[in-house]
């Protein structure tokens, strides 16, 4: 192996791990909301699930302006700084004294996490134009690895002190996952090498390039992003009204509910290279396949019996994550490279908007449910309207085709003008 390749590799694992850290903080809560009620005197859940509602809303804003420095400026730079404010967030949440001290924590975690998918993903997507979805795929491992380890950590930590502290025991593992953060976010800047700075040439090139040079292609990609904020909507909510069906309907305590949306995620260390390297010879029907499968297991969920709730989650998980670095690649590849960190950017934003109210969403509707929310039928409307939206999402590959066609004719066009 050449020293490019294993530069490649090395800055590829190096992105996975930080990737793992950026997932841990989005999930790490998911457990603790009935806790966390209880700490801050909650009237509802509502509340507590708003916590994460403000985090990933926090966390999608900033997308495009970050991503257009990550179209300009050092990338290695961005993704340590991002994972250090991420981590110092969930330090000052774990010593909030009240609600809108917790407010601003979760945002501050947010905008610190929002530093990464931007310049990631235009980074591996540059770095191997040959095998994006791959590529992808095993940065994706990070993604899974995180989903899985955060709430298995935070639940499992919280029930060990529960005894002990009662309902504030939510906060040492949030405390906790804060300062390993902020000391990853060190070894980062230590062992990851800076890229080669952009000449000033290059970044006013790079400045002076639209992001889409039509109304046309603005359209068949603002559809795109929305259509796909449905596949998040139905994935956040999967998450929070899993946790909240899990404890209220079937009796699971916070340990249990952890390690159960733990295995909702670990499949997907398998599940997300596989498919990712399978789509670089077929984008559109392999995201398709996984989508549809995912679907019918969030249909199905609340209609099983107790013991095959956990094995389904993890079903459900193998296919609907395996779907994220598809996307990411085709949508990478529909836009040309000068651009990619801008169109990922504001593609998340409009995404994470509409999507990640989900958490807010999910809770409000369990507390509208009252005393019902104690019985298994009441949420198998919620699930089969996730599922619903899931295969709807599926329509915004045809617009990424539009304007990756599209695209692709306004190059030649170019070219042939410039000739």
């Amino acid at each position: 192996m050449s020293a490019d390749a294993r530069n490649k590799t090395r800055t590829l694992w190096l992105v996975g791990a930080l990737h793992a850290f950026t997932h841990v903080y989005h999930v790490a809560l998911l457990p603790l909301y009935l806790l966390i009620q209880r700490d801050f005197g909650f009237n509802s859940v509502g509340q507590a699930t708003a916590l994460v509602t403000v985090m990933m809303l926090a966390y999608f804003l900033p997308s495009y302006p970050l991503g257009v420095l990550a179209d300009r400026m050092s990338r290695k730079k961005l993704l340590g700084y991002g994972l250090a404010i991420n981590g110092l967030g969930f330090v000052a949440l774990s010593f909030s004294p009240n609600y809108p001290c917790a407010l601003a924590s979760v945002m501050l975690a947010g905008i610190g996490g929002s530093f990464f998918h931007p310049a990631a993903t235009a980074m591996v997507a540059r770095l191997f134009p040959v095998g994006t979805g791959k590529a992808l795929g095993l940065i994706g491992v990070g993604a899974s690895i995180g989903f899985f380890a955060g709430p298995l950590f935070s639940g499992w930590r919280a029930a060990s002190l529960e005894a002990a502290r009662g309902a504030a025991a939510w906060r040492e593992p949030v405390l906790e996952l804060g300062l390993i953060g902020i000391l990853a976010a060190g070894l980062f800047a230590w062992l990851a090498e800076e890229e080669k700075p952009a000449s000033a040439t290059e970044s006013h090139a790079t400045a002076k390039v639209k992001m889409f040079p039509t109304a046309t292609l603005w359209l068949w990609f603002l559809a795109a992003a929305f259509l796909f904020s449905l596949r998040d909507f139905a994935g956040a909510s999967m998450g929070t009204l899993s946790s909240l069906f899990l404890q209220k309907a079937h009796g699971y305590d916070t340990k249990l509910a952890g390690v159960a949306l733990s295995v909702l995620f670990v499949a997907s260390i398998v599940s997300n290279p596989l498919f990712g390297h399978l789509s670089d010879s077929g984008r559109k029907r392999w995201t398709a396949f996984v989508t549809t499968a995912a679907a019918l297991l969030i249909t199905v969920f609340p209609h099983l019996p107790g013991r095959w709730l956990v094995p389904c989650l993890a079903a459900y998980g193998f296919f609907f994550m395996s779907n994220y670095p598809m996307v990411e690649a085709e949508l990478m590849q529909s836009v040309p490279d000068a651009v990619r960190g801008r169109v990922f950017g504001l593609f998340i934003t409009v995404g994470g908007l509409v999507g990640n109210l989900s958490h807010w969403i999910a809770g409000a509707q369990v507390k509208r449910m009252g005393d019902t929310a104690l019985t298994v039928s009441s949420y198998q409307p919620l699930y089969g309207g996730l599922a619903v939206l899931a295969l709807v999402s599926l329509t915004g590959l045809a617009c990424l085709h539009s304007i990756r066609k599209r695209e692709h004719l306004n190059t030649h066009e170019r070219n042939a003008n410039s000739r």
